[in-house]
């Protein structure tokens, strides 16, 4: 995916000025395909250079106004084209994990801690979709375009769900076996200072493009 076709998307959807779109991206989009402003704002102009989005034009001019955008015939046909494209999965590039490999080599100490701090946020993330899900897409919402649109939120629900599962069970594998000194298996940091979090660190209050 590119931040062109993910801003044609976004004014398909519903024409906006410059500041509205990035609004916007925080609340949808950009749990995704995360862009800053100043991206945005800078593909903007260059798709209206190439033809494929146009200012609308405003009833009555004012100093000052907003621009607001909508899709030409042209951004349509690029956006149509770009979805019909066969595109492969990408592969996990997860920083945590690699972290994780090399302090299996040279020791983490402070690993729990980190790891709990990722938990926190997973929930809150997670929590935050099943906000989403509640409030846009109540049962007898069942145009196609909702079922698309709750399909790519499900997706996101479904990967907190499995990194909020994953970190928890690799705590309690971390913290479990620096609690008995077990030795069985090698565990990134063993024995490590900070290796082990404290109980008051452990309890986080669920809140999660």
């Amino acid at each position: 995916m590119s931040l062109p076709h993910a801003i044609l998307t976004a004014l398909l959807e519903k024409p906006s000025s410059g500041l509205e779109l990035t609004r916007r991206f925080d609340r949808s989009i950009g749990y995704f395909w995360p862009s800053t402003h100043q991206q945005i704002y800078r593909e903007l102009g260059k798709l209206e250079q190439a033809g494929h989005i146009r200012v609308l034009p405003a009833a009555q001019p004012a100093r000052g106004q907003k621009k607001e955008y909508e899709v030409l015939p042209a951004g349509r046909e690029e956006l149509a084209a770009w979805v019909a494209l066969a595109e492969d999965p990408r592969p996990v590039r997860d920083p945590l994990l690699l972290r994780m490999r090399a302090a299996a080599v040279v020791g983490a100490p402070g690993l729990a801690e980190e790891l709990h701090r990722h938990l926190a946020l997973h929930r809150r993330q997670l929590e935050e979709y099943l906000e989403i899900e509640k409030r846009d897409f109540p049962p007898e919402r069942t145009a196609d375009e909702d079922r698309l649109r709750r399909l790519v939120l499900r997706g996101g629900i479904d990967l907190e769900t499995f990194w909020t599962g994953w970190l928890t069970g690799a705590i309690d594998d971390l913290e479990g076996d620096s609690a008995t000194g077990h030795t069985g298996r090698a565990v990134p940091g063993r024995g490590a200072p900070g290796l082990q979090a404290k109980t008051s660190e452990t309890k986080h209050s669920p809140h999660p493009r």
